[in-house]
């Protein structure tokens, strides 16, 4: 694997929210969370006043208001969310073509071999972040390193309005004391099973032997042995594009109550459905996915002739399939809600990842 190359990830600082308060001068300094509202739905993003509260995107909007009483709700406007996101890019394709968008407000960037600007990705992810705000009036964080994991990463370091760059040479020090938490692409379920494991650092990751891994992880266990490694070879591709959206979520103890079930599979699917706006990317297909005491998973599907682009009919169809009577579904450890048959579909690179609540995208 070539560390030659220069890679740039740039993240937009709480994206929505942010634009919010650049077209509301009333909204600036105060804490806003953008979708939702205080009775139902979940935040799409949150400011870094109300992020001080422990405000995060994709949590229940009843769950934010109870963190943070004062939290101001802020409906969402995603023709203005895209136009602005539609400048960025302009930006970033100003240095160069390989640019891979991850949704409206984040993206990785080649500038191995640049269209323009100086020869050091350092430099180039300087200008692009002060082009962003003297375009936009917004702030952007950046990483830049050699692989896409560690731009990755290196981006969230300094958030917000930050830079981090990780030299090839520091990398493996760097990775060797990163928190399991810190690691893009272990949740937090994984890295609670990690913490039992003894792993709390990159250190005590890189101790286990790539069979281990698979063993205790399955087939993600061989991406975290090269992670951790600062081994990463995916290319930045300009044509990526989601090929599902999902969530699913394992929880503490077994679930019985057909109610219950339905609550999880609602706050699911809108979990789903904010990242389907949020990428502008709908789709056709509704599955639901049910794991059973005795691990035996269990899939069911609906597919229609257009996108589903409304959140009460995502959930009404879930609810429909959780009650089909086909094989009936009496306790489950895990529940799962993925959209497919997207508007914008095609096969994708890489690994699903897990996140807080295990969003996945596939």
């Amino acid at each position: 694997m070539s560390r030659d190359r220069k890679i740039i990830h740039i993240d937009m600082d709480a994206f929505y929210a942010s634009v919010e308060q650049r077209d509301a001068p009333e909204l600036r300094g105060r804490p806003v969370a953008v979708g939702g509202s205080s009775m139902r739905g979940v935040v799409a993003s949150a400011s870094y006043e109300a992020r001080q509260f422990g405000v995060r995107s994709a949590m229940p909007s009843v769950t934010a208001k109870r963190l943070c009483p004062h939290l101001i709700f802020v409906k969402s406007r995603f023709d203005v969310y895209r136009e602005v996101s539609s400048q960025i890019r302009e930006i970033f394709h100003d240095y160069t073509d390989l640019v891979e968008p991850l949704s409206l407000d984040e993206a990785f960037m080649d500038v191995t071999v640049p269209k323009k600007g100086p020869p050091s990705a350092t430099l180039i992810a300087d200008q692009i972040r002060h082009r962003i705000y003297k375009t936009t009036g917004l702030t952007a964080s950046a990483g830049v390193s050699f692989n896409k994991f560690l731009a990755k990463v290196a981006s969230d370091i300094n958030k917000p309005n930050g830079m981090k760059v990780i030299t090839p040479a520091e990398a493996e020090d760097f990775i060797a004391e990163l928190p399991i938490e810190a690691f893009h692409g272990i949740g937090k379920v994984t890295a609670e099973k990690m913490r039992r494991m003894g792993i709390f650092k990159g250190g005590d990751l890189k101790r286990y032997t790539e069979i281990d891994l698979v063993k205790r992880f399955g087939k993600v266990g061989r991406h975290y042995f090269r992670i951790v490694r600062a081994e990463d070879s995916r290319p930045v591709n300009p044509n990526r594009i989601r090929k599902s959206i999902g969530a699913e979520r394992t929880y503490k103890e077994d679930i019985s109550s057909k109610e219950e079930m339905k609550t999880k599979l609602t706050y699911l699917s809108e979990v789903v459905f904010s990242y389907m706006k949020k990428s502008d990317n709908y789709g056709r297909t509704i599955t639901i996915k049910a794991k059973m005491p005795d691990f035996r998973i269990l899939t069911r599907s609906r597919t229609f002739n257009a996108e589903v682009r409304d959140l009460d009919y995502l959930i009404k169809v879930t609810h429909e399939l959780l009650d089909e009577d086909d094989e009936n579904i009496q306790q489950v450890r895990l529940l799962g809600v993925s959209v497919s048959n997207l508007s914008k579909e095609q096969d994708l690179d890489g690994i699903q990842l897990e996140f807080d609540f295990e969003y996945h995208q596939g």
